[in-house]
């Protein structure tokens, strides 16, 4: 049986932004993520590294299942990640990876 699985968003966000993010993020974004049913819990991380330009954070949400996640993909992470796009379009990177927690 596979452990939980850990979604993880690590986003480099432009630094004359990064707190109206931030406040965007706690009390829109994760929420609504999590509305989705899909998560069982959520993180929000900071990385501790001098960017160059930039403060970058991850955030991870845990699903019980694979299959909790394939349905967050299918029904809800297209739309989740427009509305965010559009708020903040062209000042920030994100990629995306996806973990199997073994202990």
């Amino acid at each position: 049986m596979a452990g939980p699985i850990i979604y993880n968003v690590t986003i480099n966000v432009d630094d004359e932004i990064r707190e109206e993010w931030l406040d965007w993020m706690r009390r829109v974004h994760i929420p609504d993520v999590m509305n989705t049913g899909c998560f069982t819990s959520w993180r929000l991380c900071r990385l501790l590294v001098e960017e160059e330009k930039g403060t970058t954070f991850a955030i991870q949400y845990t699903a019980a299942s694979l299959e909790d996640f394939e349905k967050y993909q299918k029904n809800f992470a297209a739309e989740l990640q427009r509305q965010h796009s559009e708020k903040f379009r062209d000042r920030f990177v994100a990629f995306r990876t996806l973990l199997e927690q073994l202990e």
